[in-house]
């Protein structure tokens, strides 16, 4: 007979929650997920959203056990982060709806919330809880502000993102993490605390 802990593991792979196989990290503990902080403020594109869809914005989560990622959950993430890549053309919301912060999902173009929406709702459908798909906001290099997601697990916080195709773990990308939707309520923001993952990547060189 299974003990609690194995049945929950077969449980996991049952619904498809992901996990990369052989990936090699050496990066301690603390680098592999964001530390988050204090409430913060909502976007301004998250919150007409919310009006819009109450349901995506009101689910509330305790906190438990990440999920460790199976092999097969690993390939619907990179499978959905690309074809959504594939499939809708970048556009800025000027250009889609003649404003700016409109966040909606996407039929055929979007900007970078859009991307992030479309691919959280799809990993739902695939599966994966709320509370372990993000929104957040980081900073590019050059310092403009854009969009990822953030895919929470026990192997780490990997990013979906629209400029490209690869699921990298968070340290492995060039951003500055700013805020994120909170795990406890998807209606409601944090700031992440440990956000400079330059200096951070650095430290593993």
């Amino acid at each position: 007979m299974m003990n609690r802990s194995r049945a929950f593991a077969a449980l996991l792979v049952m619904l498809g929650v992901c996990s990369p196989a052989g990936n090699g990290f050496t990066a301690p503990r603390t680098l592999l997920s964001m530390t988050t902080g204090s409430v913060t403020s909502q976007p301004i594109g998250h919150y007409e959203f919310c009006r819009l869809h109450r349901d995506q914005c009101s689910v509330k989560s305790k906190p438990g056990a990440l999920p460790r990622l199976t092999p097969h959950g690993w390939d619907v993430v990179r499978d959905i982060n690309a074809g959504v890549n594939a499939a809708i053309m970048p556009v800025t919301d000027a250009e889609a709806h003649g404003r700016e912060e409109v966040w909606s999902y996407p039929v055929d173009a979007g900007d970078c919330e859009d991307f992030v929406l479309l691919k959280r709702q799809k990993l739902m459908e695939a599966g994966f809880s709320a509370a372990d798909l993000l929104i957040t906001v980081v900073r590019k290099p050059d310092g403009e502000g854009h969009a990822v997601l953030t895919l929470r697990s026990a192997q780490g916080d990997f990013i979906l993102d629209n400029l490209v195709d690869e699921v990298k773990l968070w340290t492995e990308t060039r951003y500055t993490y700013l805020k994120r939707q909170a795990s406890f309520d998807t209606g409601r923001w944090v700031t992440i605390e440990n956000g400079a993952t330059d200096v951070m990547v650095g430290a593993l060189d």
